[in-house]
């Protein structure tokens, strides 16, 4: 080997060292994040609760489609990658930890209360409807619950409302992530079922194409009667 090509696989080396230092740090960085996220839950366990659970919803704002809510137990040593608020994770992303929680949790559960429920009790009750069914179908009961910003109603166990939980706190953050996950795979099939309406990208929320689209064809099934936007009222139901 040439002088010089031996000076090139140096440099080469040591770009690679330094770039495997620099995974290094950030797998440092997200696992000290993690840690940080889990210290509420710490927090309980110190008071001597053993099965803390977070529980989150999704689907509370969307013209279309159900409103999901999650429950999930997590064991307080466990290490998920990028695990946070799944408004703050792309598709794949939430898609990957999503798949971790459910290998990894102590129990997760799910509950779907769809449009006809919501359209008869209102979009919060239904909400609370979906996240008291989250809780009590865990195959583990949870000694205490923590959920984003409300109060659920039935519950047998303590609670405790955490503003912005979902960024805050482990568990009800991977509630949050499980419950959109289930939510966008809902919708995706109402897409194949009403292709008009776009559901595989809103996900039935508000955008201009969605509008468009009910002003064009109208309301379908799983659109929510009870929901309004300017010029709802020239749509035929």
């Amino acid at each position: 080997m040439k002088k010089e090509d031996s000076g090139r696989v140096c440099r080469k080396d040591i770009t690679a060292v330094k770039e495997a230092d620099t995974v290094k740090l950030d797998l440092a960085a997200e696992k000290k994040r993690v840690y940080e996220l889990f210290a509420r839950e710490r927090q309980f366990a110190n008071k001597g609760y053993r099965y803390i659970a977070g529980v989150d919803e999704a689907g509370r704002g969307p013209l279309a489609g159900p409103v999901v809510a999650a429950a999930v137990i997590l064991p307080l040593d466990v290490f998920i990658l990028k695990l946070n608020d799944s408004k703050l994770l792309s598709e794949k992303q939430r898609e990957a930890v999503y798949e971790e929680i459910k290998g990894r949790a102590v129990a997760v559960n799910f509950s779907v209360v769809d449009e006809k429920y919501i359209d008869e009790h209102n979009i919060l009750n239904a909400t609370l409807h979906a996240m008291q069914k989250a809780v009590q179908g865990l195959s583990v009961k949870p000694d205490i619950v923590l959920v984003d910003a409300l109060k659920i109603p039935g519950l047998d166990v303590p609670q405790e409302n955490i503003i912005h939980g979902d960024r805050l706190c482990a568990s009800i953050a991977a509630a949050s992530i499980i419950a959109k996950v289930e939510r966008d795979r809902i919708m995706r099939n109402y897409h194949e079922m009403y292709p008009h309406y776009d559901f595989c990208n809103n996900k039935g929320y508000c955008t201009k194409k969605h509008v468009e689209s009910i002003k064009k064809y109208g309301l379908c099934p799983v659109h929510r009667r009870s929901f309004s936007i300017k010029g709802w009222d020239c749509v035929e139901s």
